[in-house]
């Protein structure tokens, strides 16, 4: 008798230790926030300038990361690789998305949300999804401009605080992942001009321009903004950067009520939030380059279990291709083996999980950037690497013009920009155009020494050792991500032969 009930007793107590398992593990969520084009416009990041409040106060939960950046400075290429963990060269989505540009991931490719719903993870999106096809890119709940306005789900932020309900209030007992993606602080010049330059009149009460109830617009002068070095200081970009800065207070606003629909329905202390942006601002030497001004975001993790960090500042290197890794390591995930194509080797994460961060600081210090396309005009493939103080970017096509993206060319800084360059008037910026459009094969800069990143150290004597070595980095980077780009521009790749990289003797090597 004795024997039995001790073998109950173990039987029961083993049940148990499955149940609260079974409970811990539903008490683990994800909320990932992404902004569109947003870049360091809050006092999170010492812009005095601006209010944001809620980001303020999610900081202050958060650890804040100083060095965090994008692997792909341009919209659909970088949710693509937030969504796979792997950059655009590797998962396909070599530009944007929509309409005539029409890129796509490869059918093959295992991305976050598939790999989620496949161990029971409930997902949902909404807001900009931007990425495709469907079938890699699958959501549980998906309002998007899929299935409606882009506006009204990622400008709305009264629209998208009942959708966020609506998801959390869901009779759903599994464990979710709900990625919030903000259409602000995106210029809208170009598609929906009536709202003005970046939405800023979009939902503010005026005729003709709708109402958004929670929205409370804060406008700012041209002589309140903080313009920063890369932006030419006239009064035109001045005025663009005011815009900008009311879509910022939007997209501010909108967080708050997505945490506070979090905190109502019960979920701040189980839910790990992540907030970003895509890439760099939309301003000249910002989104579509990968200088420190293109690549550079803002990221605050904010984790329930690891309070030890919060308000805490990391300098640690992170990039957004962390972000999928991370979500899996949260909910406990192994990244599946495959290979996307046949031929290829297998598929393995270039990111790391940030979760350790959340105890220490780690001696991350090098990260890794890759732009094939922004709109399918733009082809300008371009690969970087910046280890601690020092960035090296490889410019393919070196002998070509770099392109200009519409919306950013009819914006008022580009169009003040090259009316100042025409009339030969100053234009208060730190580059001309004709160094803009043409650039070196190879570009160094120490960080540190040169943060405009203007004087190039590529063909310095004393910093061959640097180049060699970061070189060297890229390339053995390049290789472990598959990169068809990985023989250019001076070698074709012929993986059948050895060495794979087959020389063209066209003059560039």
């Amino acid at each position: 008798m004795g024997f039995v009930r001790s073998s109950l007793f173990f039987i029961c107590f083993f049940i148990l230790l499955i149940l609260c398992a079974i409970e811990g593990a539903k008490k683990r969520n994800v909320l990932l926030i992404i902004a569109d084009d947003a870049g360091f416009e809050t006092d999170v990041y010492n812009n005095s300038a601006i209010r944001t409040p809620h980001l303020h106060a999610l900081a202050q939960r958060s650890l804040v990361f100083r060095n965090a950046f994008t692997s792909v400075s341009s919209c659909s290429p970088s949710r693509s690789a937030i969504l796979t963990g792997l950059p655009q060269h590797q998962n396909g989505m070599y530009g944007l998305h929509q309409d005539v540009h029409h890129f796509n991931s490869f059918d093959g490719v295992m991305s976050l949300p598939l790999l989620l719903s496949q161990a029971g993870i409930r997902t949902g999106i909404i807001g900009k999804k931007h990425v495709g096809p469907q079938t890699v890119y699958p959501f549980d709940f998906a309002h998007t401009e899929e299935n409606s306005s882009v506006l009204q789900v990622g400008r709305n932020i009264t629209k998208i605080k009942l959708l966020v309900r609506q998801f959390l209030q869901a009779k759903d007992d599994r464990p979710f992942f709900l990625y919030v993606a903000f259409h602000d602080p995106h210029r809208c010049g170009h598609s929906q001009p009536q709202y003005g330059v970046f939405c800023e009149k979009f939902g503010n009460g005026e005729s003709g321009m709708g109402w958004i109830p929670d929205w409370k617009p804060e406008h700012y002068t041209p002589e309140q903004v903080q313009v920063p070095y890369f932006i030419p200081d006239t009064p035109a970009a001045r005025a663009d950067l005011a815009a900008q800065y009311t879509t910022v207070s939007r997209l501010d606003q909108g967080i708050g009520l997505v945490l506070k629909e979090l905190q109502d329905a019960g979920f701040e202390n189980d839910t790990l939030v992540i907030y970003s942006s895509d890439n760099g601002i939309p301003f000249p030497n910002g989104r579509t380059n990968l200088y420190w001004s293109g690549t550079a975001e803002p990221m605050l993790v904010s984790s329930p279990e690891h309070p030890q960090r919060w308000a805490q500042v990391s300098q640690s290197f992170v990039s957004l291709l962390d972000i999928t890794p991370t979500v899996l390591d949260w909910f406990s995930i192994p990244y599946p083996e495959y290979s996307i194509f046949r031929t290829q080797q297998p598929v393995q994460l270039s990111g790391k999980s940030l979760l350790p961060a959340l105890t220490s600081e780690q001696p991350w210090s090098t990260v890794y950037a890759s732009q094939g396309h922004h709109e399918v005009t733009m082809y300008y493939p371009m690969r970087a690497v910046q280890q601690g103080s020092y960035r090296l970017i490889h410019n393919l096509n070196f002998k070509m013009p770099f392109p200009i993206d519409q919306d950013f060319y009819i914006s008022p800084t580009f169009q003040d920009l090259l009316s100042r360059t025409q009339s030969g008037q100053p234009t208060h910026w730190f580059k001309t155009l004709q160094s803009y459009y043409y650039r070196d094969r190879w570009e160094l800069y120490d960080i540190r020494a040169d943060p405009s990143e203007i004087r190039n150290l590529a063909s310095d004597p004393a910093y061959g050792e640097t180049l060699q070595h970061l070189k060297a980095q890229l390339l053995k980077w390049q290789w472990a991500t598959s990169d068809p780009w990985v023989c250019a521009p001076d070698g074709v790749l012929e993986s059948k032969l050895t060495p794979q990289c087959r020389p063209l003797f066209n003059g560039l090597g």
